[in-house]
């Protein structure tokens, strides 16, 4: 499990070869082991393969052209202090390693719109919780989605969790033919990663513990 930990990481780049059935059904039913409030178990998810894969990368460049972002869960409001600089570092790190200079905000926006052609992955999961389930529906399906990033790594599997599929639920919706009341956590790309691929060539740091942890003994 430590080595897990320390060798995941976002892939943005990915190989064309698909993951046989059997493997997937494996890393699926094992993330279905994730723990939830009172085993409510509100995720609910929709894997692409083939054709299938190609026909919602096609959907998602349609809904980023012509549809305005409107996620069913609110972006940040506002990134400050520590935050700010974590993401600005994520992303800086992330612009060099693909060749985008600072401040070229054309190149950033072609590099950001990879995220709806699923990094060439070659399937993508999508993540849904029940409405009325709220938040702690959504903190729940954040659970199965760490947890499946583990079990991908474990079989060999290269995956990228991303927020930005969430921002067109509605098209998502009704690509799938999925209900209202079906609220889109992220979507989750996966395959076997390209490994000469520039973007997978960087790894984003972590805070130190002192940072995120007190101890209390009284």
């Amino acid at each position: 499990m430590e080595r897990l930990h320390l060798e995941r990481h976002s892939c943005r780049g990915f190989l064309a070869e698909r993951i046989p059935a059997e493997v997937q059904e494996k890393m699926f039913g094992l993330a279905q082991r994730t723990a939830s409030w009172c085993n409510s178990q509100p995720w609910q998810v929709i894997v692409t393969n083939g054709q299938a894969t190609e026909r919602f990368r096609a959907a998602l460049q349609r809904a980023l052209r012509d549809q305005p972002a409107a996620p069913d869960f609110a972006w940040p409001r506002e990134y400050r202090g520590v935050y700010q600089e974590r993401r600005r570092a994520c992303g800086l790190a992330l612009y060099e390693s693909v060749g985008v200079k600072k401040g070229d905000r054309e190149a950033s926006a072609r590099q950001a719109a990879e995220n709806y052609r699923l990094f060439g992955a070659p399937h993508v999961a999508i993540v849904t919780t029940d409405e009325a389930l709220g938040v702690y529906g959504a903190i729940d399906c954040g659970a199965y989605v760490a947890n499946l990033m583990l079990v991908a790594r474990s079989l060999g599997i290269a995956c990228v969790a991303q927020a930005a599929l969430a921002s067109h639920p509605e098209a998502i919706r009704q690509h799938f033919g999925l209900s209202a009341n079906r609220l889109v956590v992220c979507g989750l790309s996966f395959g076997y990663e390209d490994s000469q691929h520039n973007a997978n060539g960087f790894r984003t740091s972590r805070s130190p513990l002192s940072e995120a942890v007190t101890w209390r003994e009284e």
